[in-house]
């Protein structure tokens, strides 16, 4: 169990062959007060600050000399007991986004996002988000669905969220709108439209017919009666 489920602080490390990127992302960070860098380095140093440091949440970089980004995710994903790691990277082309997906990163962040929604996206990593960058989600997810492993990234995808988000997508999912999902689940439009919203942003998409194509390939939605 890492720390960030016993305190309110989580304890990030940051993986960057820059040590000015590294210095500025411990800065953006750390000015959140439930956020601590605890440890920077470069990839060939990962293995061994990570092990020695047990953080939370690991942002890794792809392109390093020495040792690349996507080898220390293999290593770190070979840990007993791995953190949450998220790619950070100034590189979007589609084979290191779908291969550091496929390999277990939670997420995939540019290094141009701006600070605060960074702050944001690092917090939603600890929750069970999976964060992706909103300029290569869409293309993510159709080439997930395009292919045999749509079905699998979708599952993973919906067991991060919590059981009222999935009672959420269900209906959601189903075209209703947020007043039809609100009088079908008993609950406020108010309530629904937040629960919609983390859902959103824990998948990684960019609007609600995104969520809706990875609730069907899910499996959460079973057809009607009266369209059997």
């Amino acid at each position: 169990m890492h720390r960030a489920e016993e305190a309110a602080e989580l304890r990030v490390v940051v993986v960057d062959d820059e040590a000015l990127m590294r210095s500025g992302l411990r800065m953006i960070l750390g000015a959140a007060p439930d956020i601590d860098v605890i440890a920077t380095c470069d990839g060939p140093s990962a293995l061994a600050t990570v092990t020695r440091h047990d953080p939370d949440i690991v942002l890794l970089d792809i392109q390093m000399p020495g040792t690349d980004g996507l080898t220390v995710l293999a290593q770190l994903r070979r840990l007993p007991a791995p953190p949450i790691v998220a790619m950070l990277t100034a590189f979007a082309s589609d084979d290191f986004v779908h291969t550091a997906l496929q390999q277990g990163a939670a997420g995939y962040l540019l290094k141009d996002t701006d600070p605060e929604q960074l702050v944001r996206e690092v917090q939603a990593l600890a929750s069970g988000g999976r964060p992706l960058d909103t300029r290569i989600a869409p293309a993510v997810i159709d080439g997930f669905l395009a292919h045999g492993s749509g079905k699998q990234y979708a599952a993973r995808a919906v067991a991060a969220l919590s059981s009222r988000e999935r009672e959420v997508l269900t209906p959601l999912g189903r075209g209703l709108t947020n007043t039809e999902i609100a009088r079908y689940l008993h609950l406020a439009p108010s309530t629904v439209k937040d629960h919609i919203s983390a859902l959103i942003t824990k998948l990684g998409c960019t609007n609600r017919v995104q969520a809706a194509v990875l609730a069907e390939r899910a499996g959460l939605l079973v057809p009607a009666e009266d369209d059997a």
